[in-house]
């Protein structure tokens, strides 16, 4: 019988959730800023290496070197629960300030 070590599960979870989260804060940034450059990979590139390398350290550093399988699943859904948020939020329409026009 298979046992689930739930602590590494939550715990792979939760430091997926606070590295998602600045993965794609830092992605938003990256693409605003980069919208008002003319040339938009000296941002895009250098942001996105950083991105994923931290993306990856802290995912290796959680999951023990890749040996905790469950921590690895957690980080992994919390990665994709949060992307799912940010995609869903980019697409939400922009709400104008009151009193701009």
């Amino acid at each position: 019988m298979m046992t689930i070590d739930w602590h590494a599960v939550i715990t792979g979870f939760g430091a997926g959730v606070a590295v998602s989260i600045l993965y794609f804060l830092g992605l938003a940034l990256s693409v605003r800023l980069a919208l008002r450059l003319t040339r938009p990979v000296a941002v895009l590139l250098p942001s996105a290496v950083v991105r994923i390398g931290l993306l990856l350290a802290a995912g290796w550093w959680v999951t023990d070197g890749g040996t905790l399988g469950g921590a690895f699943v957690g980080y992994v859904l919390a990665f994709f629960l949060v992307r799912s948020i940010a995609t869903l939020m980019a697409r939400l329409p922009r709400v104008k300030e009151a009193g701009c026009n």
